[in-house]
């Protein structure tokens, strides 16, 4: 611990949704410790950290597989908890490399809750995925929908929400929270941190703004015949710093009751592909080009959530409109037209990879 400050480690922590809840984690009075080897990130964050937070950020470099280093680090910042975010996360690339999503999402998992038994740390929050109820019958999907996940990375997260709740079985001890979330996007209000994809953008929000600001020509809307008010799909987009603010509100309820759960984290409402290109529009106030395309093999119509659970367990809800996650992410790609590789003239601290006064121990990444 730090200046009496819980200790929490953040696997995955440098990544879009770490590094955001890294920022609500230091604002609730907890001291962060990220777990990261920046093969899905880059180190540039860990400056914005420290800027938005005015404190050192604890960074230790490796990989979460390495089980004994994860003992280590859990002892040498006595961790009362951890939440884990550390895991690939491409559907697609899950269909083309499924034993490596299953070594990595499920064995980094493993490596993890081996290393905190060891240390006797046992409240964990795990950052599951909506993907896992797969096709759902009706919306809004609530907690007792089936499960029936439809790609590789979908049935990583099931399996490890199953491990999950053996471990709880075999001992009460464990305090466990599962996050289901749906589709997160935004930055944060500065500009400081956001999404920052390699390649060509999975999701559609990113790939937006960078139609809006001339990398891309057009978006392509995949289908515009499905049962819904405009034809093309319907989706539960969450903002990052709401999503961030659930993590930390479980966190808060493991270590204060001592009771297991798993909740749904969205709006609780849906919104279609054309509105968020609308509303990107208002908050850019420029026009994005848009083409229609054939639906894509296993979306559905609609997909949101039913958000009750999270109210009465955490008291949590979301707080912003889609009107917020496009303004923000406007302002996150205005200001980072390359994402964390932009350079930029102020503040000149940005620009240097790892801060001398971060305290960040490296070690080599291994695994995948």
């Amino acid at each position: 611990m730090t200046l009496n400050k819980p200790s929490v480690l953040l696997t995955g922590g440098a990544g879009y949704i770490g590094s955001h809840t890294f920022v609500a984690l230091v604002e609730a009075g907890y001291q962060p410790v990220i777990l990261d080897d920046f093969s899905n990130s880059h180190p540039a964050v860990l400056q914005r950290l420290e800027q938005l937070t005015e404190q050192p950020v604890i960074c230790e470099r490796g990989n979460v597989l390495d089980t004994p280093w994860v003992v280590e680090v859990l002892q040498r910042h006595r961790c009362v908890a951890a939440i884990h975010f550390a895991g690939f996360k491409a559907v697609g690339e899950s269909v083309q490399k499924p034993l490596m999503y299953y070594q990595n999402n499920v064995g980094g998992l493993l490596s993890l809750l081996q290393a905190m038994e060891t240390t006797e740390c046992r409240s964990v929050v795990f950052s599951s995925s909506a993907t896992v109820y797969g096709d759902p019958a009706s919306v809004p999907i609530d907690e007792q929908f089936p499960c029936a996940p439809e790609s590789p990375y979908a049935h990583t997260k099931l399996m490890c929400e199953n491990i999950l709740a053996s471990l709880r079985t075999s001992d009460p001890a464990w305090r466990v929270g599962v996050l289901r979330y749906f589709n997160p996007v935004g930055a944060h209000p500065s500009g400081l941190i956001g999404e920052d994809p390699s390649g060509i953008p999975n999701n559609l929000m990113p790939y937006v703004t960078q139609v809006a600001v001339g990398k891309r020509a057009m978006v392509n809307v995949f289908g515009n015949d499905y049962p819904t008010p405009d034809g093309t799909g319907v989706r539960d987009y969450l903002h990052v710093t709401d999503l961030a603010a659930g993590h930390v509100a479980a966190v808060s309820a493991l270590l204060a009751h001592g009771k297991s759960f798993t909740i749904n984290l969205g709006t609780g409402e849906g919104t279609s592909v054309l509105e968020v290109i609308q509303a990107f529009e208002r908050a850019s106030g420029r026009s994005i080009p848009y083409e229609f395309a054939p639906r894509r093999a296993g979306d559905v119509a609609q997909y949101f959530a039913d958000v009750s659970l999270a109210g009465s367990l955490l008291g949590w809800r979301a707080q912003c409109t889609m009107d917020d996650m496009c303004r923000d992410s406007w302002h996150w790609q205005q200001r980072n037209p390359e994402g964390y590789r932009t350079v930029t003239s102020s503040p000149p601290a940005l620009q240097v990879p790892v801060p001398a006064s971060s305290n960040v121990s490296a070690r080599p990444a291994v695994g995948m």
